[in-house]
Formats: structure tokens, sequence, C-alpha cells
């Protein structure tokens, strides 16, 4: 059961205000490129006990934090790292729609699927909840199984026999860098995330940027009218809720990777823009699934729930839906009013200089959070992270690294 004590009046308007904080927390992590809302709330959770007011309302912070930063991070994903329109066939789906001068549509389409997928997400909760509590302890049983199924079909979904043996190189190297480093203790001047920071940074952040360097920035952008119908939008991104489950209660799945699996089921042929709505929506979606497995089932399944049960905040599941609602309304104005002049800005800027310091933030995060090792680990993953464009096959692969922790767990 899920629990729903009364809040008083007090404890709502501290609430409120940590949940503010959150947003502005979230706003922060969301536009900084390797920056996640997951090292906020872990550095929340460690400084718990000196803060004033009940521990519920830091959880709010730290869950608004989260839910902002997952409107928001397609803004630097789509502005930094565009690459030469030459290898726009194996570039993310939203830079091809920005350097097809379209980004300002991505923008609203991404916040169109995270809102979406929010209202979604809220309606069946409560009942998946329920389905999932009654089969969790089989699905535990058997998560090896599920995960190499999941991993299968990710490479039969590759459109010719060579790309999927590529696929099964990408996976198989993946694992084995996860294998190597995800034991690892590092001991960083800031003592939030671990390995997972560098880790994730250099095998999808620096690949990115290091193909930008080749790039012509982002170009002149058209007007933002979405070109999708209503229709197609709520589909998808009503997929990309179903995503969001996936990964909000399966370890080892991330958003990317429950967009391709949910994706085919959505009639029509939609494209990058279909693929940028369903996997924002996942993004968001995932917060809030992630939020009721906690709740229900006390299995923290990202940073941010990591972070609030590690410091005891889960305690009215009224305050943080209430939470959840005012970070999601927050986060889609954000993302239209801020993504725009993002994307002007970093226009008018000289690209190569952009890539270089995104890529000098990547590397100061990588020792902030986890050392000299950070830094080593942030370099071999880099170099892991550049195999799925140099073999022509989705970066959504990589994902395995991963798969050692889970299945050892």
């Amino acid at each position: 059961m899920l629990p729903v004590p009364a809040a008083t009046p007090t404890v709502g308007t501290t609430a409120l205000a940590y949940a503010l904080l959150g947003v502005v927390l979230g706003t922060c992590s969301g536009l900084t490129p390797g920056l996640h809302a997951n090292n906020f709330a872990l550095l929340l959770a460690s400084v718990v006990p000196s803060l004033p007011g009940p521990t519920v309302a830091l959880g709010a912070a730290m869950l608004a934090a989260g839910v902002v930063h997952t409107f928001l991070d397609v803004v630097p994903a789509l502005t930094l790292g565009v690459p030469d329109p030459a290898t726009a066939a194996v570039t993310l789906p939203g830079h091809r729609l920005v350097l097809d001068g379209r980004g300002r549509e991505a923008l609203r389409l991404s916040a169109l699927g995270s809102g979406l997928a929010v209202v979604v997400a809220l309606l069946v909760a409560v009942p998946v909840t329920r389905a999932v509590e009654a089969f969790y302890p089989t699905l535990r049983r058997h998560l090896p199984v599920l995960l190499a199924a999941v991993g299968a079909f990710l490479v039969a979904t590759e459109p010719t026999w060579r790309r999927r043996l590529a696929a099964v190189a990408t996976i198989g190297v993946a694992a084995g860098l996860g294998w190597l480093v995800l034991d690892l203790e590092p001991t960083g001047p800031v003592a939030a995330g671990g390995v997972l920071a560098p880790l994730f940074a250099g095998l999808f952040g620096a690949p990115v940027l290091i193909e930008a360097l080749s790039g012509e920035g982002v170009p002149p952008q058209a007007d933002p009218t979405v070109t999708l119908d209503p229709r197609t939008v709520l589909g998808t991104a009503s997929a990309g809720a179903g995503a969001g489950a996936l990964v909000g209660y399966l370890p080892g799945v991330s958003a990317a990777v429950g967009t391709v699996l949910v994706l085919p089921a959505v009639p029509g042929k939609s494209g990058a823009r279909g693929f940028l709505v369903a996997s924002s929506g996942a993004n968001t979606a995932n917060t809030v699934f992630a939020l009721f497995a906690l709740l229900a089932l006390g299995t923290p399944r990202t940073g941010v729930m990591v972070a609030m049960d590690r410091a005891d905040t889960v305690a009215s599941a009224g305050v943080l839906l209430g939470t959840v609602c005012l970070a999601a309304a927050a986060g889609f104005a954000l993302v239209v009013s801020v993504g725009d002049a993002y994307l002007r800005t970093v226009g008018r800027l000289d690209y190569a200089r952009v890539c270089l310091a995104t890529g000098g933030l990547l590397v100061v995060l990588a020792y902030l959070f986890a050392g000299s090792l950070g830094l080593a680990i942030f370099a071999l993953a880099a170099v892991v992270g550049l195999l799925p464009p140099v073999l022509g096959v989705r970066r959504v692969h990589l994902m395995a690294v991963l798969g050692p922790a889970i299945v050892l767990a």
C-alpha cells in the first residue's frame, strides 16, 4: 500500500518551498551537459541532518529536480554535439531535426512527449504497480533471461546482418567495460554518484562532441510549428509512458532501450519526430513509475529514488505526487521558454570552441565525482562510446554496460 498520511499546512508550505528549490536545481542540472539531477539528489541526501523542516520536504526537492531535469536535458542534447550533415544517418534523431532547421519544433515535441507521458503515467501507475507487485518475485528470479531477451530484440531491430553482428560486438565490449569498472569505489572531491557520472559522460557525451568537432554547428532554425498530427503525438507519448514503466520497474532498461521496444507498437511512420516524443516521454514517465516502485515495492530504480530512500524522505505520497505535477508544469514551460534562446545563443558561437569547452566541462565533472580514477574511466568509456558510429549501429547498445552489475546483484 502507498503511504498517504495527511500533510499539515506547515508541512505542505515547506514542501512547496523545497519543491521550488528542486525546480531550480533541476533547471541547472538539465541545462548543464554531463551534470545529472541524480548528483544533486545524492548531495542533498548527504546533508539531510543539517537541513530544517520535515524530510518529506527534502524529498520534494529531490523529486522536483529529477522531474524538471528530464524535461530540460533535451536542450543541451539537441544543441551541443550537432554533427556534420554528412554523418546525419548515424546521429541521434533530435540532431537530424536540428540539422534540418527544425530544432525549435524538436523542443516542443520533446516537451509534449514528457508532459503527456506524465499524465498517462499518473493515470495508470496504481494498477500497473499492483500488477508488478504480483509478478515481481517471478520477474526478479528470471531477470537475466529477460535482459538477454531485451538485448536480442535490440540486435534484431538492426536492419542488416552486418549491423546485427556489430551490435553484438558493441554489447559485448560495453558489458566488459561495466564488469571492469562498476565495482570500483572512487573518492572524488564531491562524493556523489560514484563511477556512473564519468562512465556515462564518456560513453554518451564525449563521442558526440568528438563527432561534432568537424560539424558546422547549429544552423538557422525555422518556425516552431509541430508538424506531427495530435493523434500521433498522443500515441507516441503514450508509448513513451509504456517505455517509462519498463524503465521504472525493470533494472537495466534505459529510456532509449524502452523506446526501441515499444515504438513498433505505434501505428504509422513518425520517424525521428516520433522517436523524440516517445524517448522524452519515457525519460520523464520513468521518474513517475520509479516513485511508485519505491513507494510500493521499496525498490529504488533511479539515482533520485536511491537518494530519497537513503535519506528516508518517502513519507507522504500526496506531497510527492503533487510535487510531480508542479515540476512537470514548470519543466514544460521552461523547455519552450529557455530552449529557443539556448539554440540561438549556441548558434552564434564558434562551434568548435563550444564542443571543446563542453568536453572540458565533462572532464572536470568526471574528476569532481570520481577523482583521478574517474578521469581514467571517462577516457576508456569515450573510446568504447565511439564504437556505435564507427560500426554504424545505434548507441542504445552501450546500455549493456549496466548488465554485469544487475545480473550479479
